[in-house]
């Protein structure tokens, strides 16, 4: 069987990394053809060593320059970097995303920076193992529209999603009454509010049950990881926004569920590994083995389940509410979370400014009913610059 040719755009970041062991453990099946990073460039040599790409591209103008020194001095000793194409910044990485010889496009990078080459990627009926929430937050209609123009397959990466999309298969018929989509509840879940008010970042930081990056980490604090999850849930499955509760569920067991007209759930269960979703939008549809820790019932012993409270994590509850009000709405969102769980993690704001600012740039944006794509890059730039000018 012929290989898949296989582009990661954020290859040294949690989910690119476990991409990488993934297509590691099946070297017979895939080739890895292009990868992105944003400054990691040390860790990146180690991947062109170890998986030879045709092309990488880097981000950050100063790690891309040297970068390009590091090749300059080495390529006639090493042979992995004598034919490589290297790209700088986002256009790099729409040069990556872009290619027509790509099998599957992996999009592990953070942020509004994955819409674009994601896009150019669909236009080439690539499949794309969708990593990025952002990519569908802030342009669900129209990514999910040009995905059905290209018969370009969008599988879903994220936990819950590849959960929800495991659990439809072969349900194609039959109606979604509601999805029930899980959350780990975060490190302050069953905290109070006052606890909450002056936390660190650090505390923050530390989630129960899964190694991700500082951004995300973040936002499975205030819970707009799963906010943003909500609409993202929305675009891929096509239901409305009341048909999609949150279910916390801490021990984070059941990735999420689907109940049908019926009253029947269905139920996708694992233990907490990334390299499981990611293996199987990878190889679907089939599945292959793997040697992942299986899940053993009698250790777990019980599942819980709880209500979000979202007078504790207002984020969620301004998540909903960017879904309901559907146009620009879940852009500025989006981009004011960005911005300021930047602030955040550099200690200039709280921990409840980040809900605070969100809901006053959602308050003052003009809305677009129905934006076109530069209308979602303008509403993008204009959001950062509202959060940037409050806050001086």
């Amino acid at each position: 069987m012929k290989k898949k040719n296989i582009s990661i755009l954020g290859s040294t970041g949690s989910i690119g990394s476990q991409t990488l062991d993934v297509i590691r453990r099946n070297p017979n099946d895939y080739q890895v053809e292009g990868l992105t990073v944003n400054k990691s460039i040390e860790k990146l040599l180690e991947q062109i060593n170890e998986f030879k790409p045709k092309s990488v591209a880097i981000f950050d103008d100063t790690a891309y320059q040297d970068f390009l020194d590091i090749v300059k001095t080495n390529q006639s000793t090493n042979p992995n970097l004598s034919q490589l194409e290297v790209y700088k910044g986002h256009e790099g990485l729409i040069k990556i995303a872009s290619s027509k010889t790509i099998d599957i496009l992996v999009t592990a990078v953070v942020g509004m920076i994955g819409l674009l080459p994601t896009v150019e990627a669909i236009k080439n009926s690539t499949t794309i193992a969708l990593a990025n929430k952002e990519t569908l937050v802030t342009a669900g209609k129209i990514v999910m529209d040009l995905a059905r123009q290209y018969k370009a397959k969008i599988l879903p990466v994220d936990s819950e999603h590849s959960a929800i999309f495991q659990c439809l298969n072969g349900e194609d018929s039959n109606k979604i009454d509601k999805i029930l989509l899980t959350a780990s509840g975060g490190p302050f879940r069953g905290r109070p509010k006052e606890d909450l008010i002056k936390v660190s970042k650090s505390a923050a930081l530390k989630h129960p049950n899964w190694s991700m990056g500082q951004k995300i980490s973040i936002d499975s604090s205030t819970l707009m990881n799963k906010g943003l999850e909500v609409i993202e849930a929305k675009w891929l499955f096509d239901v409305e926004p009341e048909d999609i509760v949150v279910h916390v569920h801490p021990e984070s067991i059941v990735h999420s569920m689907v109940q049908f007209e019926d009253s029947s759930v269905i139920a996708q269960l694992g233990c907490p590994d990334m390299r499981v979703p990611i293996q199987y939008a990878l190889t679907y549809p089939k599945r292959i083995d793997s040697n992942f820790e299986r899940l053993d019932l009698f250790k777990i012993a019980s599942l819980n389940f709880e209500k979000p409270n979202l007078d504790t994590f207002p984020c969620l509850a301004l998540a909903y509410r960017a879904l309901k009000e559907g146009g620009s709405t879940a852009t500025v969102l989006n981009a004011a979370n960005e911005v300021l769980v930047e602030k955040f993690l550099a200690d200039k704001i709280g921990f409840y400014d980040i809900p605070k600012y969100i809901e006053q740039a959602m308050d003052e944006h003009s809305f677009i009913d129905r934006p076109t794509l530069d209308d979602i890059l303008a509403t993008d730039a204009w959001t950062r610059d509202y959060i940037e000018s409050i806050l001086g």
